[in-house]
């Protein structure tokens, strides 16, 4: 699977809920650096830190079901992939949510090694982090 196929496949998985998919785009010692100053703002290390702290606490803020996710462009160049796409939900507490993301991705030997996102982390906080809950940011 080329690089740009790597990113496809987990935008898809994130879109569709496949929760295996989404842990085996990743390698273990991969990396999201999400910015900002939210309680998510830093960088998640490591497989299970992105996909069930990062990714997983994400997704609990969101009525199940209610993500959207649309890939809008997919650029390649070697090992480096940038994917653009939006995120539309309702949060737990009715609230509406919508952001663009963009995020820069390392692809090496069919796994996700690295991830830096720029989205409207000023959104976020806003919407999901208005009563934050309690989060390690170390």
């Amino acid at each position: 699977m080329s690089p740009k196929d790597v990113v496809i496949r987990y935008v898809e998985a994130v879109r569709t809920g496949d929760l295996a998919v989404i842990r085996d785009s990743f390698a273990a010692d991969a990396t999201w650096e999400y910015p900002g100053e939210t309680p998510w703002s830093k960088v998640w290390a490591g497989r299970d830190a992105i996909v069930d702290d990062f990714l997983g606490g994400a997704g609990a803020r969101f009525v199940p079901g209610s993500m959207v996710i649309a890939l809008v462009n997919v650029l390649a160049d070697g090992d480096q992939v940038v994917a653009e796409w939006t995120s539309d939900a309702v949060t737990v507490d009715g609230t509406e949510y919508h952001n663009r993301c963009l995020g820069v991705f390392g692809v090496r030997d069919g796994r996700i090694t690295s991830v830096r996102e720029y989205a409207d982390t000023q959104h976020t906080a806003r919407v999901l982090f208005s009563d934050p809950l309690p989060t390690d940011n170390s």
